[in-house]
């Protein structure tokens, strides 16, 4: 493979960053899609094994490539393609731009990191590994040097799947003996007991792992850091671990807690699972105790060896460990040259965009101090926006980037990612008009310094069409999703997760834009691709086939909607659980359908029965829940039951004033079914009040000749008209004509 350095005619391999046990790393070029990826080359497979043990081995490799493949989370490194070439088994990754924890700690002279970095990190990996569990993948070898947080924050977890093929493929005389009695694949310092003992490796092993990498990127080294490779192992498997305070006293007592929980010889004692572990790391963050150490480095002593651990005398040595030794501590493979003399320097690197796209006046070079300032300041901004505190978020997101701006330039591709963080927190705090500003000008100035086609300049477009959806702006979202489409497609090809993710965007929009056929059928080519790329299973999959279901409804194919909605919700609460979120929203979807089909009892049993479980998982003031509650007032009032139907309107409605506000649409609709309730109950005059009362907001808040507010003029009209006040109803109807004519006129 070194000779042609061409692997099946597509990928050129340019230098080597990485070498290992299992093999080396390459920095390659896809020709195909002319982008630049990371090829991991495995060992190659020898003549010494028999023909019909190869053929297994491919097989195995394949099936754990394509469990790779399918992950999906912004902490799992993507996998874009795998195989063989002269025998050789290869994967081919996305490029990472960043260190691996292992070689931060190099960089740092094994000095631990900051605490709020350290949190960071645990809360990141401790949510893909939520993810992976929830798909039933285990790692088993979970290590620094398989971690890399990138340069601008963000981590990710490598090597999904890679163990168990090292075990197969045989690394070396080492790794023979670990596994010869069906140890399972690992390193020394970061194994479970059960590893250690050939036992039974799930999920928590995992989670073992996780606390002795936190342990050392906490401390300065791993929990049992011993030169004996024996030492190392009954050390996991007999002797608790050096609590970390005594090591590192202002680490907060609740993350020592969570890691000598996480380092529980009995895996029944350790955190029940990720998600778990995941939502105690949250609460940490959320405390405040993430942010009250000083960004300063501070002076901490390296971790004297365990001197004090009792060795057990060599004849109990099983025979499988003897003679084993450690050798060096892996430093990871890396996807990046060495380091500069100056760890800091690699936090922002120079810029090398084209010149014209520089400003004319050159600034001067800012400090390694700077620099890195600004690296932590944006990721304490990630941070907060992973914890969903988006106010927060964007305030920190808009002063890094006018630091950037001020001392990097504005066109600086840093620069540009603090805006781009920035948009994406106006729109999760509902504000698309300020977010679409921001989108723009980093669209803009991704495409002076990267080029149209850059997969970050087609990220910030593809952006912009979302919140120009957001604003109801379809046709002018429909020609940008259709632009960056295309240029998913040329660039990285039809299937790739991303030019699906913009497809789904696209066929949801031509909904909007009342394109229903187009849309379902666009929904469904991609449901299909992502089933066949991702598995039927996949989030991303289930996401597109809830978009098949909500497609279907709107051609009025209720009886197809609810046999969609039905089939991902079961899939939903295999692979995420009864009471998540998304399986509770599809089932939802499900109640609306039974309602539409007249089948209103059963709708009723759903709604009470989702109610009673959105309160338990989300709240009672949740949004979510409130929505369960309006549907089942409806079908309460489908089925006669008016005054039941009122008190559950009326109750809804003050919950939703209190905690969205008075003119917050999902308000003004449980107003108005207040109002429809007093109709039925031909209790007109009041009725007419509510009526009016959501005109008036809808008015205000989205225009006269909004449909919405359009509506409510006609509902206001049909009052007066039950009042026998025929002559202000037909003067009402004339101008909601008019109304209606002009915004027709406008719209063509």
């Amino acid at each position: 493979m070194a000779e042609s350095r061409l692997i099946q005619g597509r990928y050129l391999l340019l230098e080597r960053i990485g070498r290992g046990g299992m093999g080396e790393v390459w920095r390659a070029r896809d020709e195909s899609l002319g982008r630049q990826v990371a090829v991991k080359c495995l060992k190659p497979m020898g003549p010494q094994h028999e023909q019909s043990y190869l053929r297994v081995l491919r097989e195995r490799f394949r099936r754990e490539a394509r469990v790779a493949a399918g992950l999906q989370h912004r902490g799992i490194t993507v996998i874009h393609d795998f195989g063989e070439s002269d025998g050789v088994l290869f994967l081919v990754m996305e490029l990472l731009d960043g260190r691996n924890l292992s070689e931060l700690l190099e960089d740092n002279k094994q000095h631990p990191l900051p605490v709020p970095e350290v949190i960071g990190i645990a809360e990141q990996v401790a949510a893909a590994l939520a993810y992976t569990h929830r798909q039933g993948v285990v790692h088993r070898d979970l290590k620094p040097a398989n971690i890399m947080r990138l340069t601008d924050g963000a981590v990710k977890i490598c090597d999904f799947g890679i163990a168990r093929l090292g075990h197969d493929i045989g690394l070396s005389a080492q790794s023979s003996r670990l596994t010869g009695t069906g140890i399972a694949m690992g390193t020394p310092h970061y194994m479970s007991p059960e590893q250690i003992g050939g036992g039974q490796v799930d999920h928590r092993s995992d989670l073992y792992s996780l606390g002795c990498v936190l342990y050392e990127i906490a401390t300065g080294a791993p929990p049992f850091d011993m030169d004996d490779a024996w030492a190392v192992l009954v050390g996991h498997r007999d002797t608790p671990p050096t609590p970390l305070r005594e090591i590192r006293p202002e680490l907060p007592e609740t993350f020592e807690e969570i890691v000598l929980d996480l380092l529980a010889k009995d895996p029944d004692a350790r955190p029940p699972d990720a998600g778990d572990l995941h939502e105690r790391l949250l609460e940490l963050a959320l405390s405040g105790h993430a942010t009250t150490v000083p960004r300063t480095l501070p002076e901490v002593r390296p971790r004297p060896l365990r001197a004090s651990v009792r060795l057990p005398e060599p004849p109990r040595l099983p025979h499988w460990a003897r003679n084993m030794t450690t050798g060096s501590k892996a430093t990871g493979t890396g996807l990046l040259p060495a380091p500069p003399s100056d760890p800091t320097a690699s936090l922002t690197g120079a810029w090398t965009g084209p010149a014209a796209a520089r400003p004319e006046a050159v600034l001067p070079a800012p400090s390694p101090e700077v620099l890195a300032d600004l690296t932590t300041r944006h990721q304490e901004a990630l941070r907060l926006g992973r914890l969903g505190r988006w106010a927060e978020s964007g305030e920190a997101h808009r002063e890094v980037a006018a630091e950037r701006e001020r001392v990097l330039g504005a066109d600086h591709p840093d620069t540009l990612a603090s805006r781009y963080e920035a948009a994406f927190t106006l729109s999760r705090q509902g504000r698309p008009a300020d977010a679409l500003r921001e989108y723009a000008r980093a669209a803009a100035g991704r495409e002076r310094v990267l080029g149209p086609d850059h997969p970050d300049t087609l990220a910030a477009r593809q952006e912009t069409a979302y919140v120009l959806g957001q604003l109801g702006r379809h046709v002018e979202a429909h020609e940008v999703y259709a632009a960056v489409l295309a240029a998913r497609d040329r660039a990285m090809g039809p299937d790739h997760p991303d030019t699906l993710r913009c497809r789904h965007n696209l066929a949801f929009n031509l909904g909007r834009l009342g394109r229903l056929e187009e849309s379902y059928g666009m929904a469904r080519e991609v449901a299909d691709a992502r089933a066949r790329v991702l598995g039927a299973s996949h989030p991303d999959t289930l996401v597109t086939r809830y978009e098949v279901g909500y497609a279907l409804g709107q051609l009025n194919r209720w009886t197809d909607a609810l046999r969609t909605y039905r089939e991902v919700a079961a899939a939903r609460q295999r692979t995420l659980g009864a009471d998540h979120p998304d399986t509770l929203a599809a089932r939802y979807e499900a109640g609306i359908c039974l309602g539409r089909l007249g089948r209103s009892a059963e709708a009723l049993r759903l709604f009470r029965d989702l109610v009673d479980e959105r309160t338990q998982a989300q709240g009672e003031d949740h949004p979510d829940t409130l929505r369960a509650r309006h549907c089942l007032g409806v079908n309460l009032g489908r089925l006669g039951r008016w005054e039941e139907a009122l008190a559950e309107a009326r109750d809804v409605c003050v919950i939703r004033e209190r905690v969205l506000g008075a003119d917050h649409p999902e308000t003004l609709v449980s107003c108005r079914e207040i109002a429809v309730a007093l109709g039925w109950l031909g209790r007109w005059t009041e009725a007419l009040a509510r009526y009016r009362e959501v005109a008036q907001a809808r008015q205000r808040v989205l225009g006269a000749d909004h449909p919405d507010a359009l509506t409510s003029r006609s509902d206001e009209a049909h009052c007066l008209e039950q009042l026998g006040r025929s002559t202000e109803a037909v003067e009402l109807h004339r101008q909601v004509a008019a109304l209606r004519r002009t915004r027709a006129t406008r719209g063509r």
